[in-house]
């Protein structure tokens, strides 16, 4: 479940809680669209908004609409006690895998991080995927920390920030990492602007915001990709610059959070407070995206 596209879905929320119709739908859609797995949780799945009971509940309604398709859950949180709980939820919930950053209020050394992800694996049943998200945890795992995490029990995959733009220093990049992994260890690229340079430098994997929406698009590019057409997976990302411009600038969630209601796939508000969502300028260049790129339901 670590190779190709694995899509990573809103979870429409708001003060009254989750919209499960709505995400059940969402992941369904995913899993209609022949996705290699389902990121439930992620950073675009707000779980870092949610209780342990909301968390428990997104869970198991990502494995019911999944039909089959691989789930991993998000289990971060700040205590390593609360991260145990929440790992065990998703575990009795049926996910094939969850999905693990290490959160922070308190800057966190090496070895604090280090300890996070082997009291966390000493306990699982299924494999963890190492989630490298600075821009949103201000957490940052050196190479040299991967390769440490890397050898502890039930680790299977990496998820790393966006590669360089430049080809040969996207390549540099990945074998540098994978240099220091085990062979078991899959390498995925996070970052949806920088996936085809990802994929074409040998990651295994996209963690895929756009993909969580947009499944159909998302696949193409990915499928080119492994197909060993590096000139077809980049003209697709190209022809989805204008949609990367607003995801570096405003963030995949809020960006995914208007598409979704635009299209008519989440009712609005769907981001818990004190998340606004996009400002309305930022909104209107959106739904002019989504029409010039013909980013429909279908997509």
């Amino acid at each position: 479940m670590f190779r190709g596209l694995s899509a990573f879905p809103l979870t429409p929320t708001t003060e009254e809680g989750i919209d499960e119709r709505a995400f059940g739908a969402l992941v369904s859609r995913l899993a209609a669209a022949g996705v290699d797995s389902i990121g439930a949780l992620g950073s675009t799945g707000g779980y870092a908004y949610l209780t342990r009971e909301q968390r428990a509940r997104v869970a198991r309604l990502a494995v019911e609409a999944a039909d089959g398709v691989p789930v991993m859950a998000g289990i971060g949180a700040l205590r390593t006690s609360q991260v145990l709980a929440v790992a065990e939820d998703a575990q009795k919930a049926g996910v094939s895998a969850v999905l693990l950053a290490p959160m922070t209020y308190q800057a966190l050394t090496d070895d604090e991080v280090f300890g996070l992800y082997e009291s966390v694996t000493r306990e699982l049943s299924v494999p963890l995927c190492v989630y490298d998200n600075p821009r949103t945890t201000h957490v940052h795992l050196t190479d040299e920390l991967h390769g440490r995490i890397a050898e502890l029990p039930n680790v299977a995959a990496v998820k790393i920030p966006p590669v360089p733009d430049d080809r040969a220093a996207a390549r540099q990049r990945v074998a540098a990492l994978r240099a220091l992994l085990p062979d078991t260890v899959s390498v995925g690229v996070s970052g949806d602007w920088a996936a085809a340079t990802g994929l074409n430098a040998g990651c295994d994997a996209w963690y895929s915001v756009t993909g969580g929406l947009f499944p159909a698009t998302a696949l193409a590019l990915t499928r080119a990709a492994q197909a060993g057409d590096a000139a077809g997976a980049t003209a697709h990302s190209e022809r989805l610059e204008p949609l990367w411009e607003l995801i570096r600038q405003h963030g995949g969630l809020r960006v995914m959070s208007a598409a979704a209601s635009h299209l008519g796939l989440a009712t609005e508000p769907n981001l818990p407070l004190p998340l606004r969502g996009l400002p309305p300028d930022a909104r209107r260049r959106l739904v002019t995206v989504l029409e010039h790129l013909a980013l429909g339901t279908n997509a």
